[in-house]
């Protein structure tokens, strides 16, 4: 009889239903391979353990040095689903395991190639009309509900003048004795491991994933939208889903996520613009990166079009922002310490705003969020990292670089009243260094992004600097952050 191999992000019924012998491997070899973040390592082991727990009598877990060796010592037939990166699709081809399409995303490959067809630039807002229409979602006939197809400029709100955001906390999950198994575990192994232990904050089963689904439809989707790009100090979450995490585990499927906050709108529980806003991320953006991640190869993940070999600091690297001045890098990499996680403009306008500044190294950058985000796995960083964040790409994802100075952060997260640095200055010992740091980029690369239309204005504006030579040497000497 052939039997299941799943691997860890391949833990919902969309992938075991109907099959009656599932293989689940720990692999002490693929644990320790990288510095992972200790509470990543933590909600894989957790989420096999407990799937073996539900099942017994369906499920086995086999530990072993090598998933080559568990593979060996299980010694029957096996079938897999398409894994999440190229490392592993590989790994199942050379130790000559059968591999059937993937039933995680709404949308198949071969559908995507053709939607793909012979394009040589892949705008996201072009695949989201695609996917919207091809799956009946927030439409009306062939239209989008309420006209348009896109509600982002209403969700760009500035942060509330007030500590937390005010809407009801997450669903958070208890910890038992399957948790506690594996934090001994972990503990015993002794990996390299970066960031801090802590409590569980993730669902890693399916019935704690549609717990907190229906948590988030029902109590923090309704505030979602207007806040969604706003950053707060003390409110990591703010009315995020936190359902990152089981989608890329394979708890939820696309669609019940995507089902459910249409219908909560259509209810009238929910404004259109959260709705939409959320929608985009799910059946948007995530399934695009999934798409992109294959169809554009392991080419992809060296592009490097502004030529950026900085090797990534030590306390970035390490997460140790101890000594970190500028606020809202510290809290970022805070957030990323303390639990694996910060959302998306933290990601895009914050840390990858000051790695496109500075000149990190792409691949190692990409790397970094691979292993020190509790959702990141090897399909989801190379488009957002490579190509969002870092224009690495030449544009194949973005028409821009997603490039700013201390405005923008001043105006959208509340950390620059209260920082050392002055986001208003460019010079002197208080510039903020994302100030600085925009113009000196925008200097080092101007032959480079001149002829895009949508930086006109910055390089009229840069050329337009009387302090230039100044912002200069300060930006190229610059060792506190």
């Amino acid at each position: 009889m052939t039997a299941l191999l799943l691997f860890g992000d391949q833990l919902g019924p969309h992938f075991y239903t109907g099959h009656d012998e599932i293989l689940l491997v720990e692999s002490a070899a693929a644990l320790r391979r990288k510095p992972y973040h200790r509470q990543k390592l933590h909600l894989v082991l957790s989420g096999m353990r407990h799937l073996a727990a539900e099942f017994p009598d369906r499920v086995t877990i086999v530990r072993a040095n090598t998933y080559g060796e568990a593979i060996r010592d299980f010694g029957r037939p096996l079938v897999a689903y398409q894994p999440g990166s190229l490392a592993a699709q590989r790994m199942l081809r050379r130790l000559g395991v059968e591999m059937r399409p993937t039933p995680a995303f709404a949308l198949s490959r071969e559908e995507f190639t053709a939607w793909a067809g012979t394009r040589e630039r892949f705008l996201m807002e072009d695949f989201y009309h695609f996917q919207r229409t091809r799956f009946d979602v927030l439409m009306e006939g062939e239209k989008p509900v309420g006209g348009r197809w896109n509600l982002d400029a209403e969700n760009r709100e500035p942060p509330p003048k007030r500590a937390k955001l005010g809407v009801p906390e997450p669903w958070w999950p208890k910890e038992d004795e399957i948790d506690a198994q594996v934090r001994k575990d972990l503990d015993e192994l002794k990996l390299p491991a970066v960031g801090r232990d802590g409590t569980r904050r993730f669902a890693i089963t399916r019935t704690e994933a549609l717990q907190a689904l229906e948590s988030f439809v029902r109590d923090r989707l309704p505030h979602f939208g207007p806040h969604e790009d706003a950053v707060l100090t003390k409110d990591w979450t703010m009315a995020h889903s936190l359902l990152s995490v089981p989608l890329n585990h394979g708890l939820l499927h696309p669609l019940e996520v995507v089902y459910a906050a249409e219908d909560a709108h259509r209810s009238g529980a929910v404004p259109l613009a959260s709705a939409e806003g959320f929608i985009r991320q799910v059946l948007g953006w995530r399934e695009y990166v999934w798409h992109l991640y294959w169809h554009l190869g392991g080419e992809y993940l060296q592009r490097n079009g502004f030529r950026a070999t900085t090797p990534l600091p030590d306390w970035w690297a390490r997460l140790r922002p101890a000594m970190v001045r500028a606020a809202c890098l510290r809290t970022a990499l805070e957030g990323v310490r303390n639990h694996g996680w910060v959302h998306h403009i933290q990601r895009l306008m914050v840390l990858g705003n000051h790695a496109l500044q500075r000149g990190y190294d792409p691949a190692a950058l990409n790397e970094w969020f691979i292993t020190s985000f509790v959702d990141g796995f090897p399909w989801v960083m190379p488009v957002n990292v490579i190509g969002m964040s870092q224009h690495a790409d030449g544009g194949v994802i973005a028409t821009k670089p997603y490039l700013s100075g201390g405005a923008y952060l001043n105006r959208m997260t509340d950390h620059c009243g209260g920082c050392w640095f002055d986001p208003r200055k460019r010079t002197g010992e208080r510039a903020c260094p994302f100030t600085a740091g925009y113009w000196a980029w925008m200097d080092q690369h101007e032959p480079a992004v001149r002829a895009n239309h949508r930086m006109g204005r910055a390089v009229q504006n840069l050329r337009r600097l009387s302090d230039l030579d100044e912002v200069r040497a300060q930006e190229r000497h610059r060792e506190v952050f």
